[in-house]
């Protein structure tokens, strides 16, 4: 299982780790929402190490380690630590440790989380590394999907947007494959998926040019932003900005029970009017953010 273990990738949490972390996030719903108190991580500590911006993902790993009465330090701005006087990550790692009992770090650069592992003696948590991975944001993709869909088999899904720099597709898709599920693979040509990810993904999934030819046949619509810090040129950026737009004539197109998630936060490619029908659910999705983290964290350090 994962006591004292670090989650840098998907790969990190297997498919029994997997049914266990959802089988204790439906425990952990009650708590996640004040309506009960945990107690269980009274005395643990949690770092949160975020080079990068973050709202959801910080915010949800606080309140989740808070929930299960725990405490957190937290470094939301490198520039107002000794990072800005040239520290290391391993020396920043090493002198964290000290003062907590597991770390959860984002960082810009793929790769960080796991250099950051070799060096912590305490378990790390990768909340999203540059295009690498985000291993507790598919954790939750999954869980949103069993819960609002009832199971993860048998489910189509379409991953539409970037999916080059996506580090939430990157780790979602090597999940998915690991379950009976058909899936759709919709970008532009310049952000297609990496051959390192595509290479271990079933034969059966199918690239899609034209995202409308499929939406009466999905049910879980999996939207990214199109993320411009990650592009080194922009005119590459300016070229792909605005390809999907998903509005109610989009929705009006897919099945009444399908649903619709983005790791948010979005930008243009999910149209406002959208949040108002029933197929939405990328905000329910943000929450189960809490819970999730909650079990996981529950598990890494009982």
């Amino acid at each position: 299982m994962l006591k004292g273990k670090s989650v840098v990738s998907i790969d990190d949490v297997s498919t029994e780790d997997l049914e266990e972390i959802f089988r204790r996030t439906d425990e952990m719903l009650p708590y996640a929402l004040g309506e009960k108190r945990n107690r269980t991580m009274e005395g643990k500590i949690m770092a949160t190490l975020f080079f990068e911006p973050s709202t959801r993902t910080r915010m949800s790993f606080e309140s989740a380690m808070h929930r299960l009465g725990g405490s957190v330090i937290s470094m939301a701005e490198p520039q107002s630590s000794s990072t800005s006087k040239g520290e290391t990550l391993a020396d920043t790692v090493r002198m964290v440790n000290a003062y907590s009992d597991i770390v959860v770090i984002r960082h810009p650069l793929e790769g960080a989380a796991r250099l950051a592992s070799k060096f912590s003696t305490k378990p790390v948590i990768n909340a999203g590394d540059g295009s690498g991975q985000h291993p507790t944001q598919t954790i939750l993709d999954l869980y949103t999907i069993r819960r609002e869909r009832g199971r993860i088999d048998g489910n189509r899904v379409a991953l539409v947007g970037d999916l080059r720099y996506g580090r939430t597709v990157h780790s979602l898709i090597l999940a998915l494959a690991r379950y009976d599920v058909e899936i759709f693979l919709v970008s532009p040509p310049v952000l297609a998926l990496p051959d390192h990810i595509m290479s271990r993904v079933p034969a059966g999934v199918k690239v899609v040019d034209n995202l409308d030819d499929i939406l009466p046949d999905l049910d879980v619509l999996y939207v990214t932003r199109i993320q411009k810090e990650r592009f080194s040129d922009e005119n590459e950026y300016r070229s792909v900005i605005g390809s999907y737009s998903i509005d109610e004539a989009s929705v009006s197109k897919m099945k009444k029970d399908a649903i619709i998630m983005h790791p948010l936060p979005r930008v243009d490619e999910i149209k406002p009017e959208v949040d108002y029908t029933k197929n939405a659910k990328y905000f329910v999705q943000a929450s189960y953010g809490v819970p999730v983290r909650m079990a996981l964290i529950s598990m890494i350090l009982e």
